[in-house]
């Protein structure tokens, strides 16, 4: 970590004129027979409106995919001839890149590799240190080769997930509906919640979330939330059965509309939440806040990938597609759902002043807040839920992931969803 740190931001910069030139050919694709290519990830991932405009724009026409986080892995591991495109979460990469299914990604092909945000590549925001506990994308960002099978400790030519979008994710509440102040974890558990309270049922992200509560009430420390013992995961999971038995859980969630309609109708007033499912609450007209806690945020990151089967044309496709997506349009649209992109600068440029100073620089509203589809997110006066994005995605504590003792971890999560 520390050499990728010291050496990342000098480490394209140094090719030559000539190479940069060889490497980054005019736009090919739009001239020739539209080429297809078929994007895998889970639904929540996939934007009609990229999709489009990167057909306007590329002529380049995107087949989405849209399977469940597990399946994503699954093809990736057992069918990687099903797809073209991958975009995965970086927790993920422990399991896929052992298998030898995907591509490293040639830096010297993506245009704007040496912008991608240091939170991504160096695990940091302006110069300090985030929380590096589960898989923080740093370390799992370079691959030694192209066709390696493990990552690299050093920056290298082959990146792993060039990021498509990344998040601090916090709890979700109903301001209307609660009268105390909430400012710890430890709230997802206080018994004045009780049968009012929900968490994501996805065993290695809703543990996390556990995690997070059970430290901040000072039940326990742990070494590393993303990477419990089983001493650990036993723990959590008694502690968890003690808090269903005594009815602190409406429900147990397991994908974005789910967790919208709990929070809309009022049945649960805090649980584990989704920045863009805030928001899909508050366009509905509903009280919803994502609440800054003290203990800092859980973070995650999706990245495209590339199949170690894909080549020739559809190869440069991917290539020519990704380059579009980092260049703004797409990070903009990303932006005015909630989401950070890979490179903010190109996204700033395709964003008006106020809505930049909103999205990431904390400030109030000077006017409407407008979704990507025009619907009124927030009025102008408004403040983002947790201020800027140095506050946000400087504050995180750990990372979404991929636990050594994963089997157990989900038989022992299992135990409690069915107490």
């Amino acid at each position: 970590m520390t050499k990728i740190r010291a050496s990342r931001r000098g480490f394209l910069k140094g090719a030559s004129a000539a190479g940069a030139a060889a490497a980054f050919p005019a736009p090919f694709v739009h001239a020739q027979e539209p080429v297809t290519l078929r994007y895998l990830s889970t639904a929540v991932n996939q934007s009609p409106g990229i999709a489009q405009k990167a057909g306007e724009e590329l002529g380049i026409n995107i087949e989405y995919i849209a399977v469940t986080t597990d399946d994503v892995a699954r093809r990736v591991i057992t069918q990687p001839n099903s797809f073209d495109l991958v975009d995965s979460e970086y927790f993920a990469l422990p399991n896929l890149v052992p298998s030898g299914n995907l591509m490293g990604m040639d830096a010297s092909r993506i245009e704007r590799a040496d912008d991608i945000a240091s939170v991504i590549t160096e695990g940091t925001v302006n110069g300090k240190e985030v929380g590096l506990q589960g898989t923080a994308p740093a370390e799992v960002f370079y691959l030694e080769g192209q066709n390696s099978q493990s990552f690299a400790t050093e920056p290298t030519d082959w990146i792993t997930l060039i990021p498509t979008t990344y998040n601090a994710d916090t709890l979700g509440i109903r301001p209307d509906l609660i009268d105390k102040e909430i400012s710890s974890w430890a709230s997802l558990l206080d018994p004045d919640f009780a049968g009012k309270a929900s968490i994501l049922n996805i065993p290695s992200i809703g543990i996390m979330d556990a995690a997070m509560a059970l430290e901040a009430r000072g039940d326990i420390t742990y070494g590393d939330k993303g990477n419990m013992t089983r001493e650990e995961i036993d723990f959590t999971i008694e502690k968890l059965i003690e808090a269903k038995n005594a009815g602190q859980f409406r429900a147990f969630w397991s994908n974005f509309n789910e967790s919208v309609n709990l929070m809309a109708s009022g049945e649960v007033v805090i649980q584990s939440m989704w920045s863009p499912a805030v928001t899909a609450v508050r366009t509905q007209g509903v009280p919803c806040k994502y609440q800054p806690l003290q203990e800092g945020y859980r973070a995650w990151a999706s990245g495209f990938g590339l199949p170690r089967t894909i080549s020739d044309r559809k190869l440069d496709a991917a290539y020519e597609f990704v380059n579009w997506f980092l260049s703004g349009w797409a990070g903009a649209h990303l932006s005015r759902q909630g989401y950070y992109p890979a490179v903010l600068d190109t996204a700033k440029e395709f964003m008006e002043p106020y809505e930049w100073a909103y999205w990431y620089e904390g400030k109030e509203a000077e006017q409407d807040i407008m979704s990507p589809s025009g619907d009124l997110m927030e009025e102008a006066g408004a403040v983002r839920d947790g201020g800027s994005y140095e506050e946000r995605m400087g504050a995180v504590a750990c990372w979404n992931a991929v636990m050594d003792e994963n089997q157990y971890m989900v038989r022992k999560w299992n135990e409690f969803i069915a107490a």
